[in-house]
């Protein structure tokens, strides 16, 4: 099975997030090829959480889990923290009211 370059992932779920009228930007950019992403959804109330892909150890399968919930703020703290460890990571950032990410659909939710 061919692996996408994290470059075409991180495109391809943009535009899926601008077909669905979901404001998101690429706030950091990192690997072209292999770089790991984080997905931040902003509420625009104060409140934010942070998703990364893991290895789900029941399954064995890959799944999106929280890395951090709360305040926007503590949450920009903490990716702030997870890129400084992996210059390679790229963070998404997404805004939408209602929590939408799209992360649950067909393509986007495991490998």
């Amino acid at each position: 099975m061919t692996r996408l370059t994290a470059e075409f992932w991180v495109q391809a779920y943009l535009r899926r997030l601008n077909l669905a009228d979901i404001p998101a930007y690429v706030t950091a950019r990192g690997d072209a090829t292999a770089g790991a992403v984080m997905v931040k959804l902003a509420t625009l109330n104060g409140e934010a959480q942070a998703f990364e892909r893991r290895t789900d150890l029941m399954s064995g399968g890959r799944q999106w889990m929280t890395y951090a919930s709360g305040p926007e703020r503590e949450v920009d703290e903490a990716l702030t923290r997870a890129r400084a460890r992996d210059p390679d990571l790229w963070i998404i950032e997404i805004e939408d009211r209602t929590g939408r990410t799209l992360l649950d659909e067909p393509g986007l939710a495991g490998d």
